[in-house]
């Protein structure tokens, strides 16, 4: 983490990777203090590296997310005549997809903890570039970017440390992704012998992807439009809280189960 922020401070610095504004519905807050800005800017990039890292439990999981995301900045930057960004983006997700295809379905390779801080460091850092280059790009297309790891980052801090009294740093295994692998998939699996577990993994990761997709699809539609990104990011937080408190109950929807009756 501590070298995250170092790197974070570094593109700062050097290539001008830098939060100097917040875009709101009728008016701009821009950052103009080195005071201000600089840990601002260190801090959204470490928590979205850190972010990426936490959703790396399931094969694909991640990589999938970051490549969809990937694409999007690609797609935007194209739209705004970024070329940095635009070759950048499809330089990493094409990288990303041809490490997929060893990872998934069956783990035969692995991100770890280097290839998530990877991908997770270059998202945060194209994403700043873009929408700090052209003032076009809204800053809410960023939040609702990146908004299911950073979410359940904040989500995760917030679930160990108030309530269940914990440090935020500490590890556990109740993130959304371990609940539906252990509450969801498991009725449709079934069995704890080797490749029962291998298949549970690899079905995990797509109720995932379209939860991602939920944010990355209508970011990449409307990235110009604060109101409507900020609305849409609203929404997603409440649709994530909703889920997770239907699965942690034991009370998850009946369309997340498939390939056997629930009665």
């Amino acid at each position: 983490m501590a070298l995250t922020m170092v790197a974070a401070a570094m593109g700062y610095f050097l290539i001008d990777a830098r939060i100097e504004r917040i875009d709101w519905l009728f008016s701009q807050w821009t950052i103009t203090w080195l005071w201000i800005a600089l840990p601002l800017t260190v801090l959204a990039v470490a928590g979205i590296v850190n972010a990426i890292n936490i959703i790396d439990g399931f094969n694909g999981l991640a990589t999938v997310v970051a490549i969809s995301m990937l694409m999007s900045l690609a797609y935007v930057a194209l739209q705004v005549n970024d070329t940095f960004v635009l070759v950048a983006a499809l330089i990493v997700a094409g990288a990303a997809a041809g490490f997929l295809v060893w990872n998934y379905p069956v783990g035969l390779i692995f991100l770890g903890d280097g290839g998530a801080y990877f991908l997770g460091f270059m998202l945060a850092e194209l994403t700043v570039l873009l929408v700090m280059r052209n003032p076009q790009v809204s800053t809410w297309y960023a939040v609702l970017l990146l908004i299911y790891p950073a979410f359940e980052t904040l989500f995760s801090a917030y679930r160990r440390l108030f309530l269940r009294g914990q440090s935020p740093g500490t590890p556990d295994g109740i993130h959304l992704h371990s609940l539906i692998f252990r509450r969801v998939v498991l009725w449709a699996v079934g069995g704890r012998d080797a490749r029962a577990l291998d298949l549970r993994n690899a079905l995990t990761s797509p109720y995932l992807w379209l939860l991602s997709l939920m944010a990355v699809v209508p970011a990449t539609v409307f990235w110009r439009h604060t109101w409507v990104l900020m609305l849409l990011s609203l929404l997603f937080v409440i649709t994530y809280v909703w889920l997770y408190a239907r699965i942690v109950r034991f009370r998850s929807p009946r369309w997340m189960f498939f390939g056997r009756r629930i009665k």
